[in-house]
Parts: C-alpha cells; structure tokens; sequence
C-alpha cells in the first residue's frame, strides 16, 4: 500500500518536472534567433558567427556522445557515413542556413518559419514513402502557412525584397532539418537519440569550423568582446543545454506532450524580439501567430479514438 501510494506520488512530480524542462528547453531554443541577432549588429558575418557557435559547443556535444556511448558497440563504417551525411543535413547546413536568413529577416517571422517543419516531415514522408496525409493534417497544414504568409507579407511590405531572400534561406534550413527528421529513424533505434544527436552535431561542429578556416582570414577571427560572449551563450544556453532538456522532458512525458509545449517557442521568440530587438508586434502579426500556432496544434494533434 505504501509503496504503491509513492508511486503514484512519484508520477505526477516527473510529469510537472518533464513540463518545466520541455517548457525550458522551447525558449532557450527559441533565444537562439535573439543571440543572432543581437550578434549581427557588431558586423559579424553567418560564416564566423557560427563558427564560434560550433566551437564552443564542440566539446560539449563532445562529450554527450562519449556518455551516451559508454558500454555500447563500435560504430559500424554505414552508421559512421549515416551519422555524417545526417550530421551535414541536420545540423551543419539547416543551421548555417538559418544564420544567414536571420541576417535579413526578424527573429519573429524565421521563428514561425521553422515552426513548420512537421508539415515538411509530413510531405517529405508523402513524396519519399507515399504516406498520403489525413484531412486534418491538410486542414492543420493551410492553417500555419496561412499565417506565416500572414507575416511574411507583412513583414516584405516594411523591410523590402531582402526579407524574400532571408526567408527562402530559413525554409530551406527547415528543410535541411526536415530531411534529417525522415532519415535519422533507423539510426536513432540503432545508436539511441542522445548518442546521435552527440555525434552529428560534432560532425557538424567540425563542418562549421572548416568552412570558416577555407572562407576567411584567421584575421576575421577577431569580433569584438560582445560576439565571443554572445557565442559562449548561444553554444551552450541555446544549443546543448536545450537537447539534455528536452531529451530528458521526452523520457518523462513522451514526444507527443513535449510537441505540444514546443508551441511556447514562437512566443517567447516574439516576446523577446519585441523586448530586446525592439521588433513590432502588430495586430496582423498576432493574428498570423495564432493560425501558425493552431494548425501545427490541428496537424499534429491525434485523433479521437
């Protein structure tokens, strides 16, 4: 009997703790967008700024793989090229790609831009597997990118044609990542989540690292004290801390909840873009928010029964 009502005690505290590291881990993703942008206004470029962004993370990303790893069997030479080629894909090119688009776009809108990745997933699956989607999902799908529409406007009628650039270059980063989401399946079941994401993102750390030694001067290593301190935070706050979040959010709720509270993400990019950017938040753009926000809640929501 007491042993059964410390159970039941136990289970509602690792679902509360499980909300507070997936609601946590949303917005320090989301701060990523804020820490880039604050970064570029001291004239540093996508190149360099991720360059320290993965240099800092490296070690840290480093070492996850190293734990997740400890007791289980060698890499095979397919999973290695499977960890590089999703290592390209997933974190080296949708990441130097999302950088250089916020050089152009408002954290806001490259926010929600990124928010639909599960309809890329969706049509990804559909184009690859011939997973036809579900009325719901269509309906879920109109939806979202009606409102990113909603705001993508908007935003190409006070900034001008540089936005069109800057939010080609952030959907297809999402689209980077999309292609890693669909083919990271078979390898997550055979090296575990935490272990992959350790070594792809190492892959791409390194990536990162190359192409600014192949791109640039080592003189352009030299960024004022801000960028060094910006990248520390970006590395860490907005990168590693947030995959243990949300990884250990997932052993507690599940990934389905965890998508759920995913949707913070998008506002508190907003909050913070209109508090420390000094962004507008309009009427329209509250309005495009909230469609975005409910059809990847009509997409990815499971059907009664």
């Amino acid at each position: 009997m007491t042993a059964s009502l410390t159970t039941g005690a136990a289970a509602p505290a690792s679902q509360r703790a499980g909300f507070l590291l997936a609601f946590l881990g949303a917005i320090a993703f989301s701060a990523k967008a804020i820490i880039v942008k604050l970064a570029y206004r001291h004239g540093v470029d996508a190149t360099t700024l991720i360059m320290y962004r993965m240099l800092f993370a490296l070690p840290l990303f480093m070492a996850m793989a190293w734990w997740a790893g400890r007791g289980k069997a060698a890499l095979t030479g397919r999973d290695w090229l499977g960890v590089l080629g999703l290592g390209f894909s997933g974190y080296y090119l949708s990441s130097y790609l999302d950088f250089a688009g916020l050089a152009y776009v408002s954290a806001s809108l490259e926010r929600l831009i990124l928010y639909l990745n599960p309809t890329l997933v969706l049509l990804l699956g559909w184009l690859l597997y011939r997973r036809a989607p579900s009325g719901r999902q269509i309906a879920g799908l109109a939806l979202g990118y009606a409102g990113m529409l909603l705001v993508f406007g908007i935003e190409l009628q006070a900034e001008g044609p540089q936005v069109l650039w800057g939010s080609l270059l952030v959907f297809l980063s999402t689209v980077s990542y999309s292609v890693y989401l669909v083919c990271s399946g078979q390898f997550v079941q055979r090296l575990g989540s935490l272990r992959l994401v350790g070594l792809a993102t190492s892959v791409a750390c390194v990536l990162c690292i190359a192409q600014f030694l192949l791109l640039r001067p080592l003189s352009a290593a030299l960024v004022p004290a801000p960028v060094i301190g910006l990248s520390v935070l970006n590395a860490v706050l907005c990168t590693a801390v947030p995959v243990l979040m949300v990884m250990m959010a997932v052993e507690r709720l599940g990934a389905a909840a965890v998508a759920q509270t995913g949707m913070v993400g998008p506002l508190s990019t907003i909050l913070m873009g209109v508090w420390l950017l000094g962004e507008p938040f309009t009427p329209a753009i509250a309005v495009g928010t909230l469609l975005v926000l409910a059809g990847i809640y009509v997409f990815s929501r499971r059907p009664a029964g």
